[in-house]
């Protein structure tokens, strides 16, 4: 299997993670021209007002969607993992309104733009998918402000920690409570609106109450249901099928 035609199968374990495709659609995503990208921590995929000629499908790594303010000021807007497809809206916005960054070294599948539209007018059901995808991002950016506008940093993190958490296990990068958590205090910090010092005063105080174990890069989490009360977690908005009502 071509290195393109392996990454392409990362969008289609997405995919089937929140839906259902066909044979026939598999195939054709499978056809899809890719080309292989690798960027390191701190390099971007795409910058804010870029205009780019294809959309980014993780395969490995951690990305996030930013935006900068004055004197270098960072808010992150999501998380990424293998996938995810942070630049997504480009297809049809045409304009980047924010930042695509590389959290850890990243391996990005770039596919025209050209050849998705003509996948999605051939397949109606693959443009429903795709468009899906970028309404659950949208799902994730409300709660991720109903976070920072009301909750406590306690359960901010506590809720930033169940969706990482389930977001991974939905691809299989994560089981058993356990999962990769690349995150520095200074990336929880810029993504939750809080200070470095009191993001490590949160965390102390999660792995006291003997919730979570948070180091070399790796999250475990002790006690799920302590945790999910904690953050007042409803995983509705990520709309898994391992949720559906």
């Amino acid at each position: 299997m071509s290195a393109s035609v392996e990454a392409l199968e990362t969008l289609i374990r997405k995919l089937v993670s929140t839906s259902v495709l066909s044979e026939e659609e598999r195939q054709a995503i499978r056809q899809l021209p890719a080309a292989i990208r690798h960027i390191n921590p701190s390099q971007d995929l795409a910058e804010d007002g870029e205009r780019p000629a294809h959309c980014g499908l993780l395969v490995e790594g951690w990305s996030y969607r930013y935006k900068l303010l004055a004197e270098g000021r960072r808010q992150i807007l999501s998380f990424h993992v293998a996938g995810d497809t942070p630049d997504l809206q480009s297809l049809h916005l045409g304009t980047l309104d924010h930042g695509v960054g590389a959290l850890t070294p990243c391996t990005f599948a770039l596919v025209p733009h050209e050849n998705l539209r003509r996948l999605t007018a051939a397949f109606p059901n693959v443009a429903a998918l795709l468009w899906r995808e970028t309404l659950v991002d949208a799902g994730i950016f409300r709660t991720w402000i109903t976070s920072m506008g009301r909750r406590l940093a306690y359960g901010r993190i506590a809720h930033l920690f169940c969706e990482l958490y389930l977001r991974q296990e939905a691809v299989g990068l994560a089981a058993d409570l356990q999962c990769p958590m690349p995150l520095r205090g200074t990336d929880l910090a810029d993504a939750t609106g809080l200070t470095t010092v009191h993001i490590s005063r949160v965390l102390k105080a999660l792995r006291d109450d003997k919730l979570i174990t948070f180091e070399r890069r790796q999250l475990v989490i002790h006690d799920w249901p302590r945790l999910y009360d904690a953050a007042e977690f409803d995983p509705t908005y990520l709309h898994l099928k391992s949720f559906e009502r």
